[in-house]
């Protein structure tokens, strides 16, 4: 068995690859047997995907806890839900961004860090009310946008299938920790950013680099839109500008 075989290493940017292909040795074999003969999200094709980035031009590593549970929005970085287009709608935010709750949530957190929404006040009436035209318009801009600030987007299970989700997220652990390691010993400046229990477990593996983090609730709670620790961090990055 090749890594080759279970996962589309083509993907990911080469100044990755030894540090994927010697991530994927750490990790169980009987276990990445297992994922060889199941189904599971988002697909051998898109699980690297968020590793297109660069290794030099990581500025933070933001981890959710696992894929989105629909085949059309899992797409291999953690929070973007590729079936959601357009942000806005008359009525406030679109559909589709309301079906996302995490999306949801994280994008009324981006309107209150940017001065735009009271945080007390993030209805959809209130969001209507905006004049949104200097902003960005559609889902795709805001995680392009994220990626050229530096944000290496994964999950701490990258990959969601019929087993409890905290099962997978340590079995992908050794994978993580490899490539953690590596990060940080290029790069200490990079910040380390956790959303929800499963990730902050992740912290434990590289408790001994002196690095930045960040920590806070997943963003299905909605705590996460009004979290200041959140909002002084997104703040000055702008994501929601053209």
């Amino acid at each position: 068995m090749t890594t080759q075989k279970i996962f589309n290493l083509n993907c990911i940017h080469s100044s990755w690859r030894d540090c994927i292909e010697d991530a994927l040795k750490k990790m169980d074999k009987t276990y990445l047997e297992t994922l060889q003969k199941n189904n599971w999200l988002p697909g051998s094709e898109k699980i690297f995907s968020a590793f297109s980035l660069p290794m030099e031009k990581v500025n933070y590593v933001l981890f959710g806890e696992s894929p989105y549970p629909r085949e059309h929005s899992a797409n291999g970085f953690a929070f973007w839900d590729a079936n959601v287009k357009s942000i806005w709608s008359n009525d406030g935010l679109s559909k589709e961004v309301n079906r996302a709750t995490s999306l949801r949530n994280m994008i009324k957190m981006l309107l209150v860090a940017k001065g735009l929404l009271d945080p007390k006040h993030t209805s959809q009436q209130h969001i209507a009310a905006l004049n949104k035209h200097h902003l960005i318009q559609t889902n795709d801009e805001l995680f392009k946008n994220l990626i050229n600030h530096g944000f290496l987007l994964l999950n701490a299970s990258l990959v969601l299938q019929d087993t409890p989700v905290k099962k997978d997220a340590l079995a992908w652990q050794p994978f993580i920790k490899h490539v953690l390691e590596q990060l940080f010993k290029k790069n200490p400046t990079i910040q380390l950013i956790l959303f929800g229990k499963i990730a902050i477990a992740i912290d434990a593996l590289v408790d001994h680099f002196e690095i930045k983090r960040l920590y806070a609730e997943h963003p299905y709670n909605l705590s996460f839109i009004q979290n200041p620790e959140v909002i002084d961090f997104f703040k000055p990055l702008n994501l929601l500008e053209k």
